[in-house]
């Protein structure tokens, strides 16, 4: 969704707030795509701090789908974004200071919402994701779902590579 910043950019400098929708509905990475299940309206709030530089404030709240890092099963995670960016647009990326944000998100008197609240939801993404605390994954032979009950499977045991390291804990329970 974009907003327009001519009232704040203008000479009046104009304080824009706006309470918009959330137009993201997949999360597209690396690792896959990843569907919004659930999102609340966004709201904006976009204010003059001196020259071109902005102070942007953005509350936010949805909710991803992301499959269990063991067992694939879907689980609902929530994303509470109470985003600051402090921008100037006078300045390119390369001579932007410490204090200052990036503003790829700001294309001529556009705010687009969606590609800003994105950085935020990258670096508030789950290292793990779990469907519960004792998830018990999947069988290494068939693939079953162990949560859900045992499979008929024999366990294949250890690699016979690692006997070293198996030999290593028996001898020194210490370690």
């Amino acid at each position: 969704m974009l907003i327009n910043l001519s009232d704040v950019l203008s000479d009046q400098h104009k304080t824009v707030e706006e309470t918009v929708p959330l137009t993201m509905d997949v999360i597209r990475l690396k690792s896959g795509k990843y569907p919004v299940a659930d999102s609340e309206p966004v709201h904006v709030r976009v204010e003059h701090v001196r020259d071109k530089e902005l102070l942007i404030q953005a509350d936010a709240r949805l909710t991803v789908i992301i499959p269990c890092d063991r067992c694939l099963d879907d689980v609902k995670h929530e994303f509470v974004i109470n985003s600051t960016k402090h921008v100037d647009l006078g300045l390119s990326d390369a001579e932007l200071t410490e204090e200052l944000d990036e503003s790829n998100f700001i294309d001529g008197y556009h705010l687009d919402v969606d590609k800003m609240l994105f950085k935020d939801i990258l670096s508030g993404w789950p290292e793990k994701v779990l469907c519960r605390e004792d998830c018990k994954g999947l069988c290494p032979v068939c693939g079953r779902n162990l949560n859900t009950g045992s499979c008929d499977c024999e366990d294949p045991g250890l690699d016979p590579r690692m006997s070293v390291v198996r030999d290593l804990f028996k001898n020194f329970k210490e370690v």
